[in-house]
């Protein structure tokens, strides 16, 4: 799953964000980021994902 997840965070950055984390800040930080420019959004994104599932 976390595979598909970080797949989907490269591909669309705030649809990997939200279906980790749901609607929260960290969706809200990477739709800015990703509005700023692609490459931010999916650094975050990739992140965010990995963050979460190491918890």
């Amino acid at each position: 799953m976390k595979l598909i997840q970080i797949i989907i965070g490269i591909l669309l950055p705030p649809l990997g964000v939200f279906l980790t984390y749901g609607f929260s800040s960290t969706l809200l930080i990477n739709i800015g980021l990703t509005l700023l420019g692609w490459v931010p959004g999916i650094i975050h994104a990739v992140w965010a994902i990995s963050k979460q599932q190491e918890t």
